[in-house]
C-alpha cells in the first residue's frame, strides 16, 4: 500500500487554461510547466493546456525542454532562463531567452528587457537581429503592488513599441487575471494554469478550480493519558485523554516541518496537526478513536493549498513544488 496518493485532475487543467484564455482576450496563452509542472506534470499539464488552446509552453532549462519535445514534437517551447547549452537547444528546436551578452545565433530569441524586476534582463534593447521572435520582460508585483506593476508596464510599452511587429510578452497570471494592460500578445501563466492562487485567496475567486488532490490514511491510531506527547521534542503533550493518529507523510513526502496547526480531513472532518512534524509521518488530534485506514485529505475536497502555505509562511508554489510525486514515496493518479 502506498504511503499517499497524489491525484491530478486534468479537466481542472483544461478549465483553468480556458479561463486565462477568456481573461485574455485575444492574447495567447503560453502555459509555463516549469518543476515539472509546479508539481503536477510537465508533460500530462502541456497537453491539456494544448487541447484548449495555449500555444506555446515555457521552462526553465534546456533539459525541462528536450524532455517535453520527446512527447511534444511541434509545439513551442520556450527555455526562460539563460544557458549555455546552445548546441542541445539547436537540437530540440527550443528557444531561448537573452538577458545579457551575445545573441547567438540560428534559434529563435526572445530579448528580456528589466522593466522593475532587478533580475535577469538588459537594461536597453538592442536593435534586434533576424532571429529575434520576441520581446519580454517579468512582473515584481502584480501579485502584491498594482501600481508598481503598471509602472512596469509603461516602460516595457514605450521600449518595444518601435518592434511591435515582434510578440510582446509580459503578464504572469496575477495580470492576466487582473491587470489587463500587460496583455501584449502574449501571457505566461503558471500558477493560475493550476488553480493556485497567485494572490493567495480562493481561486475560486478568480474562476480556478485546483487540480492537485494528496491524499493518505490513518496508519496508527494511539490514546495518549495526560503528560505524555508524541513526536520530536515532545512539543505535544497530551493535557487530558487524547486519541491521536499517525499518518504516514513527512518533510521527505512535502508535507512541510512548518504545517504543525495546519488542518487535514480526517473521516471527512477537520483535524489539527500537532507535535513535530518528521521526516515520514505527522500526527492528528482527533476527537475519538477512529479506525486505522481511514482516509486523510491533506489538499483536496476543498482544502487549499492556500491555507497549508497561510501556516507556513509562504505561498501556495512552494508547497506544490514541494509534493514529492516519485512511485517510492506516492501513487501518482492521473484523471482526464
Amino acid at each position: 500500500m502506498h504511503r499517499s496518493e497524489i491525484t491530478i485532475d486534468l479537466g481542472a487543467i483544461r478549465h483553468n487554461a480556458r479561463r486565462l484564455l477568456e481573461v485574455l482576450e485575444g492574447a495567447e496563452l503560453w502555459a509555463v510547466v516549469k518543476a515539472n509542472g509546479y508539481g503536477h506534470g510537465a508533460t500530462d499539464v502541456a497537453r491539456a493546456a494544448l487541447e484548449v488552446g495555449a500555444s506555446a509552453l515555457c521552462v526553465v532549462t534546456v533539459a525541462e525542454g528536450i524532455e517535453l519535445r520527446r512527447d511534444l514534437p511541434d509545439v513551442r517551447i520556450l527555455v526562460m532562463c539563460p544557458t549555455d547549452e546552445l548546441a542541445q537547444a539547436r537540437e530540440a528546436r527550443l528557444e531561448l531567452v537573452v538577458s545579457g551578452g551575445e545573441i547567438p545565433d540560428g534559434i529563435p530569441v526572445h530579448l528580456k528587457l528589466d522593466t522593475g524586476m532587478g533580475r535577469w534582463g538588459l537594461s536597453d534593447l538592442p536593435e534586434p537581429p533576424v532571429n529575434v521572435v520576441g520581446l519580454m520582460s517579468h512582473l515584481a508585483t502584480a501579485d502584491s503592488d498594482p501600481g508598481f506593476a503598471r509602472q512596469q508596464i509603461e516602460r516595457f510599452r514605450e521600449a518595444t513599441e518601435p518592434y511591435a511587429q515582434l510578440s510582446r510578452h509580459l503578464a504572469n497570471s496575477a495580470a492576466a487575471l487582473r491587470l489587463p494592460d500587460a496583455r501584449f500578445d502574449a501571457a505566461r501563466c503558471g500558477i493560475a494554469l493550476y488553480g493556485i492562487s497567485p494572490f493567495d485567496t480562493d481561486p475560486a475567486e478568480d474562476g480556478l478550480r485546483p487540480a492537485l488532490s494528496w491524499r493518505s490514511r490513518l496508519a496508527q491510531v494511539r490514546l495518549l493519558q495526560p503528560g505524555e506527547g508524541t513526536g520530536y521534542g515532545r512539543r505535544f503533550v497530551a493535557e487530558q485523554p487524547t486519541w491521536i493518529g499517525i499518518v504516514p507523510v513527512g518533510y521527505a513526502d512535502g508535507f512541510r516541518r512548518d504545517l504543525t496547526g495546519t488542518e487535514v480531513l480526517v473521516g471527512g472532518e477537520p483535524r489539527r496537526a500537532v507535535g513535530t512534524v518528521s521526516m515520514d509521518a505527522f500526527a492528528v488530534e482527533l476527537e475519538r478513536e477512529l479506525p486505522v485506514g481511514t482516509p486523510v485529505t491533506i489538499v483536496g475536497d476543498g482544502l487549499l493549498i492556500e491555507r497549508h502555505a497561510e501556516i507556513a509562511g509562504t505561498i501556495g508554489y512552494e508547497i506544490a513544488c514541494a509534493i514529492n510525486s516519485r512511485p517510492e514515496r506516492a501513487r501518482r493518479v492521473v484523471h482526464e
